[in-house]
């Protein structure tokens, strides 16, 4: 699945540019022997003023870290896609229709396409949704799909994000850095917009309001805090909407209605844009000892009150062991082929399979069910023969609880490092929203390993962000 040299996303094996790459390439003949890294220099001063940081769990370098960010854009030609974002659109349509039908009839389940025990017997699986209909029949309003390229025109859906997808601020702040920066390169392309993501995430979120909601509904972000990892994003998305930021304590019930505390008095709320996980929403109907959530929230939700966006129970849809059914899932409901390939995936529980994984490791890539922002997960070829013997035991203890991929060999685009201009690995994720219609952001984010050699793009694991340009006709 990929050569040894990796496809290089700006220059064709002969050394020539590709074509989207064109005005790029010029721009950066162009420029004097430290404007690159003077721009470095400056984008790092506007992300510091804005206080664009992520949290680092477990560091010793403090917790909050500036995301690192490349002034080199990423280029996608409309062509390209077109053909991306209609798999995209396939394969949350798809996700969609299998939420509704597992908290429903379990249709799939009764045809055999999908083990049972994969999902009833799953964590991420929420029983208190059964048989509830949202607003508009979506589940997951808000999806990010993660998507990597290894050749000309081969590219993989890595995983799909159907919780709480984080990285939209990233995208936005990356544009607004780039057009102060660079603007002489936009003059030469045409580069479709990103900056109505957040009156488009609006639009969607009104239009699932609870029906006999008169006027605008009103909307409010429900963030566990300024100590969670995205706090920046829930602010910044909060604003950007013109919508109000809250934390539990700022909402209650009341009635089978959910009211925030105002100096005004008492407001009714519509639609939650909740960004803490489904444990924790509730003290009265999930975790008792929930200190973010709301009591009585998940009542007034049941009862058509109030609408959560994304719902309770969507990580059934993004849960890495139900990744390998997608393909199955998309024919099922919509009885059509994926336009966009899964990366090819060994399920551990199969004793066959599970022998090969075994003797093959280093080799591999194993990833935890449940884990995300690179955590969790072993890459083979760079990681130490204890590690290896290490992952080994845990496969061999909870086969259920891995799936392993091979090493895919991820394009690379050029990359700023050190003053100098050298390829890196990328991968990209695009966000879409869903309500009345599905929208989704030309491009979205793309994420840069900046260590020579590494395939892990996650900023939490030292990765960086680049500006995605998708180019219009």
């Amino acid at each position: 699945m990929g050569e040894k040299t990796p496809f290089d996303e700006m220059y064709n094996p002969d050394g020539s540019v590709r074509e989207p790459y064109r005005a790029l390439a010029e721009w950066l003949d162009e420029q004097p022997d430290k404007g690159l890294a003077l721009m470095q220099t400056d984008a790092e001063a506007i992300f510091r003023r804005l206080g664009i940081t992520f949290a680092v769990y477990g560091s010793d370098e403090g917790t909050e870290k500036v995301i690192p960010f490349d002034v080199i854009p990423r280029i996608i030609a409309a062509n390209e896609w077109r053909r991306l974002s209609k798999g995209i659109e396939q394969r949350v349509k798809a996700l969609n229709a299998f939420l509704y039908d597992i908290y429903h009839r379990q249709e799939i389940l009764k045809a055999g396409r999908i083990p049972e025990k994969l999902i009833l017997n799953n964590e991420a699986f929420c029983p208190q949704m059964m048989g509830l209909e949202p607003a508009k029949g979506v589940y997951a309003h808000i999806i990010g799909v993660d998507i990597v390229r290894v050749g000309p025109d081969e590219f993989y859906v890595l995983e799909d994000n159907l919780r709480t997808p984080s990285g939209v601020s990233y995208m936005l702040e990356d544009r607004e850095a780039m057009m102060l920066l660079a603007p002489d390169l936009f003059h030469r392309s045409k580069v479709a917009p990103v900056e109505t993501y957040p009156e488009n995430l609006r639009r969607t979120l009104e239009s699932v309001a609870p029906e006999g909601v008169r006027g605008t509904p009103n909307i409010a972000v429900l963030t566990p805090g300024i100590y969670n990892s995205a706090y920046f994003e829930h602010s910044f998305l909060a604003d950007q909407m013109g919508a109000q930021l809250c934390e539990g304590p700022d909402l209650f019930v009341d009635g089978g209605k959910v009211y925030m505390r105002t100096t005004c008095g008492p407001e009714q709320v519509d639609v939650i844009y909740r960004r803490i996980d489904d444990d924790y929403l509730d003290p009265l109907t999930f975790r008792p000892d929930s200190m973010l959530g709301v009591p009585g929230l998940f009542d007034a939700y049941r009862a058509g009150n109030v609408t959560l966006v994304n719902a309770p129970g969507t990580g059934i849809a993004d849960d890495k062991a139900v990744y390998t059914y997608v393909p199955d899932i998309i024919e099922f409901y919509l009885g059509e082929k994926a336009l966009l390939q899964n990366v090819p995936t060994y399920n551990c529980t199969d004793e066959d399979q599970r022998a090969w994984v075994l003797e093959n490791i280093a080799d591999l890539v194993v990833k935890e069910v449940h884990g995300s922002g690179g955590y969790g997960m072993m890459v083979g070829p760079t990681a130490t023969k204890a590690m290896h013997a290490e992952f080994r035991k845990k496969i061999e203890a909870r086969p259920d609880n891995y799936i392993v991929q091979p090493t895919l060999n991820l394009s690379t685009c050029p990359t700023h490092i050190a003053g100098d201009v050298a390829p890196r690995h990328v991968d990209l994720r695009p966000y879409v929203l869903i309500g009345d219609e599905v929208r989704i952001t030309p491009g979205g984010l793309t994420r840069v390993a900046l260590k020579k050699g590494s395939l892990v793009v996650n900023s939490s694991q030292g990765g960086g962000t680049k500006d995605t340009w998708v180019l219009e006709d």
